[in-house]
């Protein structure tokens, strides 16, 4: 994708998220790895009246060239996370209401259900509080990403990665269904979790759903 292209869709993708309801206000961010570092929506600025041209290139070594707006302050951690995930290229970080209430109560999202795999493991962690925009918090996220391709940070929010910029904003609302759902689950009492087991049954399926059917033996689940 052409370097006009991928920022066309950052914008496309963080109004997509404003207007979703995962982000209120000015809240959250969106990227996309370019070159050697990334392509970041600005600080501040409200979605409905972002262009193409303030979208900002961070550098490999988290440098901005002079004449571009400043980057999102949580630069930090989105070019931490592209450095722990090298098969990921997008990354959205929201303030979404479910995933947020969770995290302020300190609590991950556990196997209650079996889509929680949906990130890559058997759990949506929850990664420690640092102040925003700081390199501390860059590391916290980066460890949570390592494993998953999503986690909640504490007294904050969440983050959701993907391949692709489609990719990511559907975790983040996949992540915000399960956490408005294990948050229902609370309220009637300590909730009933899957066992380790049977989530590595699960994340063995995952694996093969959405392949072409070329691609996968008779008598596997769609």
């Amino acid at each position: 994708m052409s370097e006009a292209a991928l920022r066309e869709e950052i914008v496309a993708t963080a109004r997509a998220m404003s207007a979703g309801g995962l982000s209120p206000g000015r809240s959250g961010n969106v990227s996309a790895r370019f070159e050697s570092g990334m392509l970041i929506t600005p600080s501040g600025l409200a979605y409905d009246v972002m262009q193409a041209d303030d979208i900002v290139q961070v550098a490999g070594d988290g440098s901005v060239a002079t004449g571009q707006r400043a980057p999102s302050t949580e630069w930090h951690f989105h070019l931490a996370a592209y450095r722990a995930r090298l098969d990921l290229n997008a990354l959205v970080h929201t303030h979404s209401l479910h995933a947020t209430v969770l995290a302020c109560a300190g609590r991950c999202i556990p196997p209650f259900h079996y889509m929680v795999a949906v990130a890559g493991g058997s759990d949506i962690p929850l990664v420690p509080y640092a102040t925003f925009g700081t390199p501390e918090l860059a590391a916290h996220v980066a460890e949570g990403l390592r494993a998953r391709k999503a986690c909640l940070m504490a007294h904050h929010g969440q983050v959701a990665m993907g391949t692709t910029l489609s990719a990511a904003l559907e975790l983040a609302h996949e992540v915000e269904i399960l956490a408005e759902q294990y948050f229902k689950v609370l309220a009637l009492g300590p909730p009933q979790l899957l066992p380790e087991a049977e989530m590595s049954v699960v994340l063995e399926k995952f694996k093969k759903y959405g392949r072409a059917a070329s691609d996968v033996e008779p008598g596997s689940p769609s």
